[in-house]
């Protein structure tokens, strides 16, 4: 498996392919809400196994922090260790950036996952396209 910052339209298409699966066919979340105006101004992500998109993740530097966003791995890939893959990646890009602190909003699902990459949970819940969440931040507190 090889992690890529997207660099051109292809490599684009292939993340938004990923997001595609996973939160507009499986999660049923709008077109319009999946794919939103910060994608322009986003660093994005896929994740390959050979030449099949697989996963993807989308990062923003936001008040500093590096802001971890639209993570997500195709259903037959999860558990293999993919999502560590995208998590390691965005840290990495967004550390280039200029980011020592990063935040992400998560699924309630997934708060376990995002706990053993360090993240603590900081808000309340809230729906987030119908999806309940919570605001999780990694470094020092908002």
């Amino acid at each position: 498996m090889e992690s890529v910052i997207v660099k051109n339209d292809q490599q684009l298409k292939d993340a938004f392919f990923v997001r595609t699966e996973v939160f507009i066919k499986e999660q049923n979340v709008s077109p319009e809400e999946e794919m939103d105006h910060l994608d322009q101004e986003s660093s994005h992500l896929v994740i390959y196994d050979g030449k099949a998109p697989i996963g993807a993740g989308r990062l923003r530097i936001v008040d500093g922090y590096g802001k971890l966003e639209r993570i997500c791995v195709l259903q037959n890939y999860r558990s293999s260790g993919v999502g560590n893959l995208i998590m390691e990646a965005l840290e990495n890009e967004a550390k280039k950036l200029g980011a020592s602190q990063f935040m992400l909003n998560a699924q309630t699902q997934a708060v376990p996952f995002y706990e053993k990459h360090g993240y603590r949970v900081v808000s309340g819940e809230f729906l987030d396209a119908n999806i309940p969440h919570v605001k999780m931040v990694k470094g020092q507190p908002l």
